[in-house]
């Protein structure tokens, strides 16, 4: 997938927000994505047993 298109997907999902009126999908996307961000950063550090403590 190229850049365009990524790009491209993002700006079609901001004009589907913006015309059907879902602004509160935005935040709940934010909140998956910063998730597995930390997901992916901590499955094979140091901190994982401190992560798994706090779920």
């Amino acid at each position: 997938m190229s850049r365009f298109e990524r790009l491209k997907i993002l700006s079609e999902f901001f004009e589907f927000l913006k015309t059907s009126k879902k602004w509160w999908l935005g935040p709940i996307l934010v909140f998956l994505l910063l998730l597995s961000l930390l997901i992916v950063f901590t499955e094979s550090s140091a901190l994982a047993p401190f992560i798994y403590s706090l779920f």
